[in-house]
């Protein structure tokens, strides 16, 4: 008689998807590693090439290029001079880090709509103590000169709301007249009508977690993790809706186009400019609004920055008007 095969447990397979996605953190921690000199020698190559980085946006996938908007779009291509994303948990003495982790440095010549020549933006990747993983992230000031906000106070009041948090040493606190102040304003704005800045003052996809709280639940984790490897059989914690912070997000998806821009837009940056290129190479009428449009339909085409094949600059043939970028609707 044949032998009964043992039954799979759930846990069994948790256990094999667990392995999985160490091995995909290795290889993410390892690619890392390999390709810092070469992305290295292509931060020296593209320095070189006027407008780079915004020309690299105007390609920008779908799943960034749904928040740029036309003034976002303006600022780039007056503005942006580099862009760099970094794992900051990997090289020197943290090697050992979590390569999940992201960093972003956005480098603008001065401008006339805020005083920052670099704003940066981090990304932790971290465990709550129910079990949940996922990218957190504290709002960045932007020093917008007056009049100038295109976030519509949005960043200003994440970073106010989170300050307050930090002071009253309560994360998901509610109970503060800053948290009222940017609930209320979020039903009515967020960062798909306001501006891809708001990313700066983005937190979480569900609420932010302290370093503290994330070490401990690492810890509380591997414990299990080793219970589990042992035969014990052990439960693991689960998430619950409670710790939802989504009325006072300022930017719903942040964490998402964080990934994006990272795994996506800066590994394929060079295809991306490659693309802008061949697109100038049509007519210009491909990228002009038609004459009969509203003037309020009128934005930025940052394509209009590259140089022409006879070497003439279509921006410096249009200086005294902005590039145009079509709005989006």
């Amino acid at each position: 008689m044949a032998e009964e095969a043992n039954p799979i447990s759930y846990e069994d397979l948790d256990a094999i998807e667990d392995e999985f996605q160490d091995i995909d953190t290795q290889i993410l921690r390892t690619q890392y590693e390999l390709s810092a000199d070469v992305y290295a020698k292509r931060a020296q190559a593209v320095a070189r090439i006027p407008h780079f980085w915004p020309l690299v946006l105007e390609q920008a996938p779908p799943e960034i290029d749904q928040y740029i908007l036309p003034q976002d779009s303006r600022i780039f291509g007056e503005s942006l001079i580099n862009l760099e994303v970094r794992r900051p948990e990997l090289g020197g003495n943290k090697g050992l880090g979590d390569p999940r982790s992201l960093a972003f440095k956005f480098e603008f010549r001065p401008n006339d709509d805020f005083e920052d020549a670099v704003l940066e933006k981090t990304f932790w990747y971290r465990r709550a103590r129910d079990g949940w993983t996922g990218l957190v992230s504290e709002p960045v000031k932007i020093n917008w000169k007056s009049g100038k906000d295109i976030t519509q106070g949005l960043t200003d009041m994440a970073k106010a709301l989170f300050d307050a948090r930090r002071k009253a040493g309560n994360m998901t606190a509610t109970d503060l007249p800053e948290y009222t102040a940017l609930r209320n304003k979020v039903e009515s704005w967020d960062a798909l009508n306001t501006s891809f800045f708001t990313w700066f003052g983005s937190v979480s996809g569900r609420r932010y977690v302290t370093e503290e709280e994330s070490i401990k639940a690492n810890e509380d984790h591997a414990a299990l993790k080793a219970r589990r490897a042992a035969g014990e059989t052990v439960e693991f914690p689960e998430e619950t809706d409670s710790d939802d912070d989504e009325a006072a997000e300022v930017h719903q998806g942040g964490d998402e186009l964080a990934i994006s821009i990272a795994e996506d837009l800066w590994p394929n940056a060079t295809r991306f400019f490659t693309q802008a290129q061949e697109i100038e190479e049509m007519s210009d009428a491909d990228f002009e609004e038609d004459e009969d449009e509203d003037d309020e339909d009128e934005a930025v085409d940052i394509r209009a920055l590259v140089r022409d094949k006879s070497g003439s600059s279509r921006a410096a043939r249009h200086a005294d008007e902005p590039p145009n970028k079509k709005l989006k609707r």
